[in-house]
């Protein structure tokens, strides 16, 4: 299969298909005649196991290496688990990152209702923004 037939099959543009066998996490035979790629139906499995991976939130470095070690007839499994593991924590963490920035800005907003808009003096750039309490302020260790 040619590039074009690949992703149209999978779902993503020439270009992804052509970007994943440059960083090597698909590796398609190389046409002797012409020097064209082509793709066999592993390669297309393979594409879709990646993709598969990134919506779970698996880096592209991360794939590479559950590729590689399945490439040598391990099984991946106990790194992926312990990668999930990780980035649960992680987003957690963002979430909540998330959560204290979306209070302060209804807060900020809230503050603002009543306020009008100030000019710029050489002072303050934006009157609101200036006039923010501590309240709407990251904590320190944000």
């Amino acid at each position: 299969m040619k590039v074009s037939e690949v992703a149209r099959l999978v779902g993503v543009t020439p270009d992804t298909v052509r970007y994943y066998a440059s960083i090597r996490l698909l590796v398609p035979a190389i046409d002797p005649d012409n020097g064209y790629r082509r793709f066999k139906d592993a390669d297309v499995h393979r594409l879709r196991f990646v993709l598969r991976a990134k919506r779970l939130g698996f880096h592209l470095d991360e794939i590479a290496e559950i590729l590689g070690v399945a490439d040598r007839g391990r099984t991946p499994c106990p790194m992926v688990r312990e990668i999930v593991q990780r980035r649960i924590v992680e987003t957690r963490e963002r979430v909540a990152e998330m959560q204290a920035l979306q209070a302060r800005l209804e807060l900020a907003l809230s503050l603002w209702a009543e306020m009008p808009n100030g000019e710029p003096d050489g002072h303050a750039t934006c009157a609101l923004i200036d006039a923010t309490s501590d309240e709407c302020q990251p904590t320190a260790d944000a």
